[in-house]
């Protein structure tokens, strides 16, 4: 772990104690999310050391499982306090930022000093496919929703709602698995992508220690930040929404950014677009239709309608601008700068609309 993981990893035992002494919830917010960073970088490279002992195709569940296993917990404690809308930001939040912002700075660092970069066009493309499906899959249940409750005044729409989400997600974990199954099974040597060096090889136990240890410490924060996120937001002047679509996003995925940027440096641009894009669709397809599923049996029931349209603008804007870089199978400097405006953008929108 490099130095700024390894310096983060203090915030841990300074919010739990901030948390012990019962300090501000703005403090004890700001430092838990702080925490979370390296945490999950514990997460994403014991994650790694176990896809390398366990070959590609286990390796690729692997990163399947606990890809997003940061996110995943502190979106799990939230369900559990009620906040379904601040999970369902948080879905729009880690689609658009790993899209634009994780390839997009990624773009930027790897394009230093070259002309252009390049990548297999396949993968991208079956990249790019998966990310219209997630824009329509999230599509159906919000136009679902409009048509029963604007054109036919249905008397129980939240309950169709929430029948047509828990279907969507089933279908969407299915493919997710078929997608799994084509690309590391059936059509592997046209989607494999080239071993990159460990730089230091862990044991499988230490390896387990790693992964086990951080998942525990990131449910501990991931509780402080739920209990933490309403009146910090007051106190900063934010709204829960914003938070969750902007701030915890950038904060869950920042450990895949740092990633993505490294590979860039070193003209791995087939893996950077398959851990910035991968992460998005993994987050679509496997991650949101999880979270419906559990919420059900947490009795606190989510659905896949997105009140604000907003959000569903910046999916499909996600998805269409990565399809517009990525078709051609090459990369340039003011590409990244495009997809990075994009989402200054949309941060702007989603700041002003939640203060309003």
């Amino acid at each position: 772990m490099t130095p700024i993981f390894v310096f983060l990893l203090l915030f841990v035992p300074l919010s739990l104690s901030l948390a012990y002494f019962h300090v501000s919830p703005v403090w004890i917010f700001i430092t838990a999310t702080v925490a979370i960073i390296p945490l999950a970088q514990g997460i994403r490279l014991a994650t790694e050391q176990m896809a390398a002992h366990a070959g590609a195709a286990i390796g690729g569940l692997l990163n399947v499982t606990f890809g997003n296993m940061a996110e995943l917990i502190l979106a799990l404690f939230l369900l559990h306090s009620g906040k379904t809308g601040v999970v369902q930001a948080m879905i729009t939040g880690s689609m658009v930022g790993n899209s634009l912002v994780g390839l997009g700075l990624a773009i930027l660092a790897g394009s230093w000093g070259r002309e252009k970069q390049e990548f297999k066009r396949e993968r991208a493309g079956l990249l790019g496919s998966l990310l219209i499906l997630s824009v329509i899959a999230l599509l159906i249940p919000a136009l679902f929703d409009y048509t029963e409750r604007g054109l036919f005044a249905v008397s129980n729409p939240g309950t169709l709602d929430e029948r047509l989400s828990l279907g969507v997600s089933g279908v969407l974990i299915l493919i997710y698995g078929a997608n799994l199954f084509y690309t590391l099974l059936t059509h592997r040597d046209v989607f494999a992508l080239p071993e990159h060096e460990v730089l230091e090889k862990w044991s499988l136990p230490k390896s387990l220690l790693v992964l086990v240890g951080a998942t525990a410490v990131v449910a501990a924060e991931a509780q402080l930040i739920s209990g933490a996120i309403v009146n910090a937001g007051r106190t900063l002047g934010l709204s829960t929404f914003f938070l969750g679509v902007i701030v915890l996003p950038l904060v869950g995925n920042a450990a895949e950014y740092f990633a993505a940027i490294y590979f860039a440096r070193r003209d791995r641009m087939g893996l950077v677009v398959t851990i910035a894009v991968g992460s998005s669709i993994q987050v679509a397809l496997f991650t949101a239709p999880l979270l419906v599923l559990i919420s059900f049996a947490l009795k606190r029931p989510m659905n896949l309608v997105f009140s604000n349209p907003l959000e569903l603008a910046a999916i499909a804007g996600a998805a269409f601008a990565v399809n517009s870089v990525a078709q051609d199978g090459e990369t340039t400097w003011f590409e990244g700068l495009l997809l990075i405006g994009v989402y200054a953008l949309l941060a702007m929108a989603f700041f002003f609309v939640s203060a309003s």
